[in-house]
């Protein structure tokens, strides 16, 4: 029984890796300080980060 070749169109693996050289190359010079600040602000400036902000906001307007 022969497998049929399937042609792929994202390769998550691949994709993960470039993400992480290129980060990689951003912080190696940085001091572990300089990374988590690094860090903190990647995640603040993210869609993700702003949305939590924007819960996290609403969430003190509470009674």
């Amino acid at each position: 029984m022969s497998q049929a070749k399937v042609k792929k169109g994202f390769d998550c693996l691949e994709f993960k890796q470039q993400a992480q050289d290129k980060i990689s190359l951003e912080i190696k010079n940085l001091s572990p300080v300089e990374q988590v600040e690094y860090f903190r602000q990647q995640a603040e400036s993210s869609t993700l980060g702003q949305w939590w902000k924007s819960i996290k906001n609403h969430s003190t307007q509470l009674p």
